[in-house]
């Protein structure tokens, strides 16, 4: 009898186990992927044995730009994607669609990196967005793109100016992505007063998120990637080549490449480095008549300056569709209810809706859904290879930044799956050094602490009152945000 490479037994410890059965095997659907889905329908699951150069484990934006840079340098690669849900079923069908660059992170670019090198990855992530749009025009996918820039507002007095070091440190190295308004440009523009200050980059844009991955998914398909949804890796083997086992298959690949979000979390050398935290999103009806009345028509997407910080912008059938991340967590980083639906959670973020646009209490909500962001320290994605297991890559911690960024993700996973010495594979986000998150149960508890420090120091300062003292000191211990502040 031959040698079948499934009857193979690994010790344990060269087993990696994914599938959690505490994990939700599939989030509630946004309204970007109700509004998506019946156009594209879902490839097969995996079922039997299948051979690959490089299988992927996630069938986002990270995983799906690895596949189609790996076919442009490779057009011969064998390229397996498995994907637990459909394409976008995760963080990349559920996000507010927010194609972003690192400019506002530059300070932190700066201390992970020297001069020339942070200028770089930041140029690049600009870039990224429109490489985006041009990718989406030569490849027919109506994304819903529009390059309407991106307004950094104070809503409370406690924020303005929060910006400051962040144009400072550009200054410092010549480069000038903010322009400057005035207070009144800012209420104008964003329709509302509650925009007390802001600064502008005009480089950003906005998508339809759902629209964008299954966009992706197909031109992958058209360029010969195998994709395989409902597909869960349930283990991995670190021995090289690997085993993906599935429900009802396995893949052997030469390489692997994990984009599987927050759900990394599962794998114990990549849960230090990320936390998952609880982001929700609430969707208004069509009120584009409304829009033209209180003045936000540019397009422009729009964050205010919060550490649990809300983020909002405007659809092409007219809705606002308003996001905060309220930074609920889990024991154990479980992918579990709450971030699929979270009553506390929505109850914040309509709060915040209603705060910012008043005059809009009347406006129904027509959607709400959740989803997971897989937080960093320092908020900027890390990459890698597992540690005695250099053909398996990762790349995680997109912080709710990953639209367009994960764009340079493809690039730098890629050139690390094909083994590769370039300037992706040498950057600074690669195996740099990251803070790591403590473990459990020091890890909920100091972040339920953290977490509610933050809460109530924000309602407060929202209220034009000082937060106590306490408050301040332990949401000084919290993570950085979506853009260093000052």
């Amino acid at each position: 009898m031959g040698y079948h490479w499934s009857d193979a037994v690994f010790p344990r410890k060269n087993l990696i186990e994914l599938d959690r059965p505490q994990n939700l095997s599939r989030l509630s659907q946004s309204h970007w992927m109700k509004e998506a889905e019946p156009l594209e329908p879902s490839t097969r699951p995996l079922n039997g044995k299948k051979f690959a150069d490089v299988a992927i484990i996630g069938g986002g934006y990270v995983g799906l730009w690895t596949a189609l840079t790996i076919k442009a340098e490779h057009p011969e690669a064998r390229v397996v994607v498995l994907e637990r849900d459909i394409c976008g079923g995760g963080a990349s069908g559920r996000n507010g669609g927010f194609a972003m660059s690192w400019w506002p992170k530059i300070s932190t670019l700066m201390g992970i990196a020297d001069k020339d090198e942070a200028i770089r990855l930041a140029v690049a992530s600009e870039q990224a967005i429109s490489e985006l749009g041009q990718f989406c025009q030569d490849n027919g996918i109506d994304a819903h793109f529009v390059q309407g820039g991106w307004l950094w507002t104070a809503t409370s007095e406690f924020q303005r100016d929060a910006w400051r070091d962040t144009l400072h440190a550009c200054a410092k190295i010549g480069k000038r992505p903010f322009q400057n308004l005035s207070d009144e440009d800012v209420s104008r523009r964003t329709g509302s007063r509650v925009h007390l200050a802001g600064v502008y980059e005009q480089s950003n844009a906005t998508v339809q998120p759902a629209f964008l991955a299954r966009g992706l998914r197909k031109v992958a398909l058209q360029r010969g990637v195998e994709i395989y949804e409902n597909t869960a890796v349930v283990s991995l083997s670190t021995n090289a080549p690997s085993i993906l086992m599935t429900a009802h298959g396995e893949v052997q690949a030469q390489a692997v490449v994990l984009a599987n979000n927050a759900w990394a979390a599962a794998i114990p050398e990549l849960g230090q480095l990320i936390t998952p935290v609880n982001s929700t999103i609430i969707a208004t009806e069509p009120v584009p008549e409304r829009l033209r009345e209180i003045g936000w028509t540019g397009g422009e997407s729009i964050t205010d300056s919060q550490l649990m910080v809300g983020y909002y912008r405007t659809t092409r059938d007219g809705r606002i569709v308003y996001g905060k991340g309220t930074g609920v967590i889990q024991y154990q980083s479980v992918i579990g209810e709450c971030f699929s639906q979270s009553p506390e959670a929505t109850a914040l973020t309509l709060a915040d809706f209603r705060r910012s646009f008043p005059m809009l209490r009347d406006v129904k909500i027509d959607d709400q859904w959740a989803g997971p962001i897989d937080r960093t320290y320092d908020s900027l994605p890390v990459f890698g290879t597992l540690r005695d297991a250099g053909h398996i890559s990762y790349g995680v911690g997109w912080s709710g930044n990953g639209v367009a960024p994960s764009r340079i993700g493809g690039k730098i996973l890629s050139a690390l799956a094909l083994g590769l010495r370039n300037e992706w594979s040498g950057c600074a986000l690669v195996n740099r050094s990251s803070r790591k998150f403590p473990p459990e149960p020091f890890r909920f508890v100091g972040g339920s602490l953290v977490r509610n420090a933050v809460l109530r120091k924000e309602q407060t300062e929202a209220l034009g009152k000082m937060p106590h003292w306490w408050d301040v000191k332990f949401a000084g211990l919290a993570p950085a945000g979506l853009e260093d502040k000052s």
